[in-house]
């Protein structure tokens, strides 16, 4: 017997897909035990996979993590052992930019299991009972985050995808130069804008992650409206909390929906498994859009297959969350990935959430990113 660990995080659409799809895979290959772990979504984009490499065959990753992963041969590259023809299942049904966000130095280092980018979630039950409808411009947002209906996740990383949201919106994406992380005209009006909003959100926000605002949208009755935040199919299930979310695209800047940062997780298998032949094997059945579309999908995962986002009958279970969504995910921005960009990641929100918290000078925030950016890219490694 093949015993294969694996690492994910700590949501239903983070643990029960692995576990479901490994289950169906055991009984397919019953010489393959393979069990899964979790940890929390900070550790989910924090921790260093190097470290997580060393204790599990596979992990669930975070795509910003792939030039790491990658530069320190602690993943495999999965374009390497799997088909052409496989690889080009995946490359055709990529959901945006999912798939080229695991492709480094030209080769494919986790398979796009699972997708995802800020999107924005409604409470139709309080909109409808109050007279008011879903935001469909900038300005409707303001106007009802004004009446105290409205949340978004603040915690560092979250607000800093939610500046690199602003800027993309306003005409510039991020991190086109290595001088700067961004122009100052364009940072100093995306943090302007962004602070304008933050003042009128709950403080509470300032502590939550996507998975908390869906979690206080749901179990009170105080939050109508979330304009932006990593979307949760789960959260459109029926059954699955005490209300139901609806799931949109961006609400329009300028007449043209905000394009927010790409999210969505990756299978990678670990450079230091022992049984490596086997959590290909794996690897491969769980991104097949076979499984995608049905296991997966089934269990509360949040697939990275384009058959499994276009699926009538997946529609059906969420409300329409991913035909609603996807054009989101379509024009999402493709956050850096090389070595040292955690680095950045790690720091930089806490710069923005400072301001948006707190106020001050947005020349400085910019010098401040601009000198966490410098270091970042003086930590890649060669």
């Amino acid at each position: 017997m093949t015993i294969l660990k694996g690492i994910t995080w700590n949501h239903t659409r983070g643990l029960l897909p692995m576990v479901a799809t490994a289950q169906r895979f055991t009984e397919l290959n019953p010489n393959i035990e393979i069990t899964w772990e979790k940890r929390s979504l900070q550790e989910f984009a924090d921790a260093s996979i190097e470290d997580l490499a060393k204790r599990f065959d596979l992990l669930v990753i975070d795509h910003p993590w792939t030039g790491f992963g990658a530069q320190t041969n602690a993943i495999l590259p999965l374009s390497d052992y799997l088909s052409s023809e496989y690889i080009k299942d995946q490359e055709i049904n990529t959901v945006g930019r999912s798939y080229g966000s695991y492709v480094f130095h030209h080769k494919l280092w986790a398979l796009p299991i699972d997708a995802a980018t800020p999107v924005a979630a409604a409470r139709l039950d309080i909109l409808e009972k109050q007279g008011l409808k879903v935001p469909e411009i900038y300005d409707d947002l303001l106007a009802l985050a004004k009446k105290g209906l409205v949340a978004f996740a603040g915690i560092p990383v979250d607000v800093l995808m939610s500046f690199y949201m602003f800027c993309c919106s306003l005409g510039e994406a991020p991190f086109q130069s290595e001088e700067k992380v961004v122009s100052p005209e364009t940072g100093k009006k995306a943090l302007q804008m962004f602070r304008e909003l933050a003042q009128l959100i709950d403080p509470a926000n300032f502590k939550r992650n996507p998975i908390q605002v869906y979690e206080a949208m749901v179990n009170s009755d105080e939050i109508a409206y979330c304009p932006f935040a990593y979307g949760y199919s789960n959260y459109s299930r029926t059954g699955y909390s005490r209300k139901l979310l609806h799931f949109y695209d961006l609400v329009r800047l300028n007449n043209n929906p905000m394009i927010s940062s790409l999210g969505g997780t990756g299978l990678a298998v670990s450079s230091f498994s022992k049984n490596i032949p086997e959590a290909i094997k794996y690897a491969e059945f769980t991104g097949s859009s076979h499984t995608q579309q049905n296991i997966f999908a089934d269990n509360g995962g949040q697939p990275g297959h384009l058959q499994a986002w276009k699926s009538d009958r997946i529609n059906a279970l969420t409300h329409d969350y991913f035909k609603n969504t996807l054009p989101a995910l379509e024009r999402a921005f493709l956050r850096p990935r090389y070595s040292g960009h955690m680095y950045f990641q790690d720091h930089a929100g806490d710069v923005v959430r400072d301001y948006l918290m707190n106020g001050g000078n947005e020349e400085l925030v910019l010098e401040t990113m601009n000198s966490l950016y410098t270091k970042s890219l003086n930590l890649q490694t060669t």
